[in-house]
């Protein structure tokens, strides 16, 4: 539909809408009194009425017209409620030639629309409502996009995904996979006696994480806050207070760039369990993902980018320092002096900086030689002490950390640690992150003097877990684009018309 006819089209609504304020009856009542979902109709009569039977069972329903056939004496229409779809079926002899003429000529794909009848089957097998009245409950004045077509234009998709979500049916696919996932995640953590918590949003300090954060005045405090970049560090306080595990689906932002798999705004699972360390989360992690598969597409086998991934326990284990030696062809460690590190990133094509670590260098190389190789699902373990300031020194070598990520398709889900929780330590860790802030590294963070003062009330053994829940849908749901399994991504400004 050009613009002009879309135009045209608003105005021939519009003009509807007039009429029938005219007349006295209202396009937008208050309310209507539902009997049953289209669902609970095809529950309840879909087995129970034969072919081209009627029923004097009486239902209200309602829905959103999707389909609208004029027969003469006759009409159809396809309705959808949040549940499912039905047909109404529209007779002259039933509803009366007033009402049917109203009902021809004022009804319009995209509207909503009550209705009285009675069940019935039509000879074709078609599970319908045979309406003896009709009430308009909302006028629709721009028309839904053309049923062949779809809406297909990805801009306008995530723009107006009210639109898509009424016009695709993949769309509410992949929402409805998000939506179950997370439940089940929920329910998995629930059953084994973690309790889901909140946090502040606003901090005072930037940290659990390191990334770029959106910054924020508070007029009263006349303080600056920050847009939470992880809820980490308050979690931890909390197993500090005597809460054994505690999780939440918390709601991060951090100020980086959009791409297909970075949102400003995004998602996050963290959990935090006393008395665990990282070998622990890594078997809670593969149990749990299997459960959201299981939950959200039937089974722990899905499809991502045309190939077939298993996400059937126990993942595969593999530590960072091996991948390298597998896919560069090169031994390093962290132990090993600077110099050399830099010469094997020059070989490998590596970039570095005067102000990198050697840890930092080694996590460069395997960011750029391995993780795209991983296909997974698998845990990488083990990552050096200069990349992750708020995991626990790894027990067999001191230049590394109990920590792995999660990789899938040499995507990142899931990030988990054996936490530190000596604060010595921590203080000097946070001190050289201070530095490299001071060196000109934006993701890099402060001294936080409050947590380090949580942990000298003593945080016992614990290991924690976080996971990108936009990720994990993309995954279970099959899709490229982390705009596909948010609702209301962040976009470019819209051009003005």
């Amino acid at each position: 539909m050009t613009t002009t006819e879309a135009g045209d089209e608003f105005q021939a609504r519009l003009a509807k809408v007039e009429a029938i304020r005219a007349r006295g009856d209202d396009p937008y009542p208050v309310k209507f009194d539902r009997t049953h979902s289209l669902a609970d109709v095809r529950a309840t009569w879909d087995d129970k009425v034969d072919v081209g039977a009627s029923t004097d069972d009486v239902v209200r329903v309602a829905g959103r017209v999707l389909l609208l056939r004029d027969m003469g004496k006759l009409a159809f229409a396809t309705v959808r409620d949040g549940t499912g779809d039905i047909q109404f079926f529209v007779s002259k002899g039933e509803v009366g030639d007033d009402a049917f003429a109203r009902f021809v000529a004022e009804v319009d794909r995209g509207d909503w629309v009550g209705a009285t009848g009675t069940v019935m089957k039509t000879k074709k097998g078609e599970l319908s409502v045979k309406l003896t009245e009709f009430q308009l409950l909302s006028k629709a004045l721009r028309p839904l996009p053309e049923k062949w077509h779809g809406l297909a234009d990805t801009d306008t998709r995530y723009r107006q995904r009210y639109v898509d979500l009424i016009a695709n049916d993949d769309a509410r696919r992949v929402f409805d996979v998000r939506f179950t996932a997370i439940t089940a995640i929920r329910q998995f953590l629930l059953e084994r006696n973690y309790i889901e918590v909140e946090t502040p949003v606003l901090h005072g300090i930037a940290g659990g994480a390191t990334a770029r954060p959106f910054s924020t005045h508070h007029n009263a405090l006349d303080s600056e806050l920050f847009l939470r970049i992880a809820p980490e560090l308050y979690l931890k306080r909390l197993i500090v207070g005597g809460y054994d595990r505690v999780f939440e689906l918390a709601r991060v932002f951090r100020n980086e760039g959009l791409s297909t798999r970075h949102n400003p705004e995004f998602t996050m699972l963290e959990l935090y369990e006393a008395f665990a360390d990282y070998h622990d989360i890594a078997r809670l992690t593969e149990e749990l993902i299997a459960a959201a598969a299981r939950a959200a597409t039937g089974g722990t086998v899905v499809e991502w980018d045309g190939d077939p991934v298993d996400l059937t326990p126990p993942f595969e284990r593999r530590t960072l320092l091996e991948l390298i030696e597998e896919h560069a062809g090169v031994k390093v460690h962290p132990s090993q002096p600077i110099e050399e590190l830099r010469a094997v990133c020059d070989r490998l094509d590596v970039k570095w900086e005067n102000k990198d670590r050697p840890g930092k260098l080694v996590l460069e190389i395997y960011e750029k030689t391995s993780e795209a190789n991983i296909l997974g699902p698998t845990f990488v373990m083990d990552y050096p002490r200069d990349v992750s300031p708020l995991a626990r020194e790894h027990r067999s070598d001191p230049t590394m950390t109990e920590r792995f990520e999660l990789i899938v398709r040499g995507r990142e889900l899931g990030n988990a640690f054996s936490e530190l929780n000596d604060p010595v330590d921590q203080l000097r860790r946070f001190e050289a992150q201070a530095t490299l802030a001071q060196m000109g590294d934006d993701e890099a963070h402060g001294v936080d003097a409050d947590y380090v003062r949580a942990l000298e009330y003593g945080l016992p053994p614990t290991g924690g877990l976080g996971i990108g829940i936009d990720r994990l849908v993309m995954l279970l749901a099959g899709v490229t684009s982390i705009r596909e399994v948010i609702l209301f991504p962040h976009l470019r400004p819209e051009a003005s018309e």
